[in-house]
């Protein structure tokens, strides 16, 4: 087994809620999926395209390159067939190893036990080749091992990112309630954005939306931030491959004719923190920044472009009493401010989004950690459209 030569499936997890965004994203890195579902975008591929999924995708969690499946209903049995499997072809002898997994097995009520069983199955393995044994841990930072056990039927994974890829990294300071940054993407990939015309982002806060938005025009992955993972501690990797890919991954940037962005926020701390976080990853000269209420935020004339609010929900900050005034306030800005543009306005609280006053064309549902959240779209006519439709219909 060299599973940097040998095709397999993989599969790529997401937070649940974003599997179409990461299925869009996958799609325009040129493959064809097998499956999709909210939280998984399965395809079949090689190790090489592991690469260039962890290195690309904003949307993802994990890159799971699949070794083995097989029936398992106890955790005696999963022991002796996942010690069958070739680790010594998968693992170097001293490497350092982590075991990460979901389990539905009635036999077993921690799901950490089979995590063990699992371990154990492997280390027994290498040390019968080698006569030493690897060590193992919690840290995701060294080669990375899933185990997928539903009911009787297992499936082992080699994780090939490691930590986590909805962390981009570039982000110091989270402020107050951060929007994780791979919902932040799918937020950004799920409106009509066109990626050239303005991006307007009110209420700012640490400024996620607007750095995600200013990545995403100059074309800049949340691999270009991040320097280690899980498969470069398997054996036979190959450390060229892996540099041309990201030779051709840094060759696809630019900085030149980006659109223009705004991002505004009433606290000037929340401003700082924002400018910060854009000077980390490297767009703080692709965005303006104001201190202002999100009503005297800059809308740039004679733009097709997109606003984009994520006001508070009163789950974690405020009282929602105080917030229905906000979400009025908001209709009102679109209607009088942003005309010509597309509103959004993302939220998990639904009865303050009634307050806005617009019916929304589109409601897209997402999770915010557990929160069942809605991006809602408002289409912003201007005058001289509304009397061109006017005039059709007459």
């Amino acid at each position: 087994m060299n599973i940097f030569q040998d095709t397999s499936r993989i599969l790529i997890s997401c937070q649940k809620m974003l599997g179409t965004a990461l299925a869009s994203e996958v799609k325009a890195l040129g493959y064809e999926t097998v499956n999709e579902t909210p939280s998984v975008v399965e395809i079949q591929g090689t190790m090489d395209d592991c690469f260039i999924l962890n290195l690309h995708l904003r949307t993802a969690s994990q890159v799971l390159y699949h070794i083995r499946s097989f029936h398992a209903e106890n955790a005696e049995e999963l022991y002796q067939k996942a010690r069958n499997i070739y680790w010594e072809d998968i693992l170097l002898p001293d490497v350092y190893f982590s075991i990460t997994g979901y389990v539905n097995n009635e036999t077993v009520n921690n799901s950490m036990y089979a995590n063990v069983k699992l371990k154990d199955a492997i280390v027994d393995r290498m040390r019968e080749k080698f006569n030493s044994r690897p060590s193992s841990g919690n840290m995701l930072d060294k080669a990375a091992v899933h185990l997928h056990w539903n009911r009787s039927y297992a499936e082992i994974f080699v994780n090939t990112s490691g930590e986590s890829l909805a962390r981009h990294g570039f982000r110091k300071i989270p402020g107050t309630a951060p929007l994780q940054e791979a919902l932040a993407a799918a937020i950004i990939l799920s409106t009509k954005w066109d990626q050239a015309s303005a991006f307007i982002n009110p209420m700012c806060g640490s400024g996620t939306l607007a750095i995600e938005a200013a990545l995403v025009a100059a074309n800049i992955p949340p691999g270009y931030f991040r320097k280690n993972y899980a498969f470069m501690h398997l054996k036979n990797y190959n450390e060229k491959k892996y540099q041309d890919c990201r030779k051709r991954m840094l060759a696809q940037t630019k900085k030149e004719g980006l659109p223009q962005i705004v991002c505004s926020d009433i606290s000037s701390s929340a401003v700082h923190i924002a400018k910060l976080n854009a000077r980390a990853a490297g767009v703080y000269d692709f965005i303006k920044f104001e201190v202002c209420d999100f009503r005297d935020t800059t809308i740039i004339p004679d733009q097709a472009g997109v606003v984009v609010l994520n006001p508070e929900y009163g789950e974690r900050l405020g009282e929602v009493e105080e917030l229905e005034g906000v979400y009025t306030e908001i209709g009102d800005f679109f209607k009088k401010h942003c005309t010509g543009y597309t509103g959004y306005v993302f939220s998990g609280n639904l009865d303050l989004l009634k307050n806005i006053g617009l019916k929304p064309k589109r409601k897209i549902p997402f999770m915010s950690a557990k929160i069942e959240c809605k991006l809602m779209e408002y289409e912003l006519f201007s005058g001289s459209k509304k009397i061109k439709e006017q005039s059709v219909q007459d």
